[in-house]
């Protein structure tokens, strides 16, 4: 070991002149045990060091907190359900302006294709874990406009009569006083049933085939009846489905209520 005037002895190696008693030298790896790293005049800790007292850690840009997966946008559910929704205004055009057998099979060639991707974004989401907020809120959204504006247009041109419109316009309106008395509250929207799923799914089926059963033909008559049937089915599980969501969203409000009795004063 070599020692130099005004030095320090570092363990195995030499000393260079001027290297201690520095007010605001630098401490260089290896020289005071610090595994890594240099301690920077008024004690602020660079990345890779050993923890000094008082100093001020930075982590790695490696260590940033990681997004919530639940609130990603950028999926392909969501890109399903805001493609289903678009389709919205083609489907308007094609029941209400040519009124013709051929517009009526293009429109229900759209509803098919508007159900198959309420499927399909269902099961995408749960294979590849894109389960999203939005999504939770685009998946029945779009379910429930494609059944009003469906309706609506079926009662304007006199297929469907008015008061099946009534009947689930007042289960939606039911229904959105409950989800808004749950957002007020802090809650989120209610998870979709199976029952929800199973009535909306006999309504897609009933609608087009009322629409189809609108022409002259043995087709469009048998067209007709099972449509009525779907129909019917669909309204009986529509209004199920809300009375399950009623269940639940009472359920929550009373749990709410207690938690706030059994707080502090």
């Amino acid at each position: 070991m070599t020692v130099q005037p005004g030095g320090t002895v570092q363990p195995g190696g030499t000393v260079q002149p001027g290297e201690a008693g520095q007010p605001s030298g630098t401490v260089q790896p290896g020289e005071t045990g610090q595994p890594g790293g240099t301690v920077q005049p008024g004690g602020t800790g660079q990345a890779g060091e050993a923890g000094q007292a008082g100093g001020t850690d930075r982590a790695p840009a490696g260590r940033a907190a990681e997004a919530d997966p639940q609130a990603r946008v950028m999926t392909i559910p969501n890109a399903l359900s805001v493609a289903r929704l678009a389709g919205l205004p083609v489907f308007l055009w094609l029941v209400l302006g040519p009124r013709t057998r051929t517009a009526d099979t293009w429109a229900v060639i759209l509803l098919v294709a508007a159900a198959a991707s309420d499927w399909l974004d269902g099961k995408i989401a749960r294979a590849l874990n894109q389960q999203s907020r939005l999504g939770q809120l685009l998946d029945p959204a779009a379910d429930r406009l494609y059944i009003v504006a469906t309706i609506v247009a079926l009662a304007i041109r006199a297929i469907i009569p008015w008061w099946l419109v009534g009947l689930l316009a007042a289960r939606e309106l039911l229904l959105g006083v409950a989800l808004a008395r749950l957002r007020s509250r802090g809650y989120g929207p209610l998870q979709v049933s199976f029952v929800g799923k199973a009535a909306t799914a006999c309504l897609y089926y009933a609608f087009p085939l009322l629409l189809l059963g609108a022409h002259a033909g043995t087709f469009s008559q048998i067209a007709r009846i099972v449509g009525w049937a779907m129909a019917i089915w669909g309204t009986a599980l529509y209004w199920c489905a809300a009375g399950l969501y009623l269940v639940q969203a009472r359920s929550l409000l009373a749990g709410a209520r207690s938690d706030r009795g059994n707080g502090p004063p």
